[in-house]
C-alpha cells in the first residue's frame, strides 16, 4: 500500500444516521479536538413514485450539528451512489461546508451524460463540486488531517476517507457477514474491486471501518461498524485468504442475478450533479427514464 499519512492516535467522533428506505448509514465525523466536522455520504429522501423530495434524514443531521454548535467543513461523497440521492446541496445552504467528490467523477459524468442524453449544458467537468480529491490527497477538518485513498471497482469513482483511527469505505465493502459490493454497474469491474478492497485491508488491522449500507443478513440487526482485522479474518467474500480468482469468480456469477436498485434512476442523475435535481428547458426538475439504457 502506498504510505498515506494515517495517524492512529487520533480518535475522531462518529455519529451514524440510519436510513431504512434505502439502508444507508450516513455520518457525522467530529474532530475530536475542535468543533470542526465532516458529513459522509447523506441522503435526500424521494417518493418516486409521487415524484415529491423530502429532506427528513438530512434535517436530523443538521439537527445534531447544530445541537452540538459543530462547524461543518466538508460534505463527503465515498462515490455517485445507485440506491439513494444525495442531499448534499441541502445541507450545504444549511451549513456550509465544500462538497468533495473523487475526481474520477468525470467518468461517470460522462458515461451516465450519455445514458440519460444530457446535452451539452450538462457538465461533464465535475464543476458541480466544490473540490475533486486524486489519491492521497488530503484536507483538514478543524486539526484532523483526512486523506482519500482510491478504490475503484464498485465504480469508476470510488474512495475510501480515512479520518484518524477511522475509515468511512462507502460500497467498498460490507460488514463480515454482508461480504462486498456489486460489480457491474458501468464502468464497474469484479477485478479492480478485489484489489481495492485489499488496499483497505492493508490499513492497521485496529482502523475502525464505517459502512454505507447494511442489510442485515440473516435477520440480524442493522450494523455498520467493524474492523479492518475482523474484516480479513471473516468477511465471506474476500477474508480468510480468497483469492482474486475465487471472488471475481463468485462476484461476476452473482451479478449476474441482481436486479437494478430501485433509485438508480434518479439517483445517477442527480448524484452526478453533486445533490442538485436536473430541470427542464423551463427550468422545471424533471427526472428521465432511459428505456434499455441500463
Amino acid at each position: 500500500m502506498t504510505n498515506y499519512p494515517i495517524d492512529m492516535s487520533v480518535k475522531p467522533e462518529v455519529e451514524a444516521f440510519f436510513d431504512p428506505s434505502t439502508n444507508t448509514i450516513s455520518y457525522v465525523v467530529k474532530d475530536p479536538n475542535s468543533s470542526s466536522c465532516a458529513v459522509i455520504d447523506s441522503v435526500m429522501d424521494i417518493d418516486y413514485a409521487a415524484g415529491r423530495i423530502s429532506y427528513d434524514h438530512a434535517d436530523r443531521m443538521i439537527a445534531h450539528i447544530l445541537k452540538h454548535e459543530l462547524m461543518l467543513e466538508w460534505i463527503i461523497e465515498t462515490h455517485v451512489h445507485a440506491d439513494h440521492l444525495s442531499a448534499a446541496p441541502y445541507i450545504q445552504g444549511k451549513l456550509g461546508g465544500k462538497i468533495a467528490i473523487g475526481d474520477k467523477i468525470l467518468v461517470v459524468q460522462d458515461v451516465f451524460g450519455k445514458i440519460f442524453n444530457e446535452g451539452t449544458e450538462f457538465q461533464r467537468d465535475g464543476s458541480q463540486f466544490d473540490a475533486l480529491l486524486k489519491d492521497g490527497d488530503t484536507y483538514r477538518i478543524g486539526g484532523m488531517t483526512a486523506v482519500a485513498i482510491y478504490t475503484p471497482g464498485h465504480t469508476p469513482a470510488c474512495m475510501v476517507h480515512v479520518m484518524g483511527n477511522a475509515a468511512f469505505v462507502g460500497d467498498t465493502l460490507f460488514m463480515p457477514d454482508g461480504g462486498s459490493a456489486r460489480a457491474d454497474f458501468p464502468g464497474g469491474d469484479a477485478a479492480t474491486l478485489y484489489d481495492s478492497i485489499q488496499k483497505v485491508l492493508s490499513l492497521p488491522d485496529e482502523m475502525r471501518l464505517f459502512m454505507c449500507h447494511d442489510y442485515g443478513p440473516n435477520g440480524r440487526d442493522i450494523q455498520w461498524e467493524t474492523t479492518v482485522g475482523a474484516e480479513k479474518a471473516h468477511n465471506i467474500h474476500v477474508g480468510a485468504g480468497k483469492t482474486k480468482d475465487e471472488f471475481v469468480r463468485f462476484r461476476t456469477e452473482r451479478d449476474a442475478t441482481l436486479s437494478m436498485p430501485r433509485l438508480i434512476i434518479p439517483s445517477l442523475q442527480v448524484n452526478m450533479r453533486a445533490g442538485e435535481m436536473p430541470t427542464d428547458k423551463d427550468g422545471r426538475p424533471m427526472l428521465k427514464v432511459p428505456v434499455n439504457g441500463l
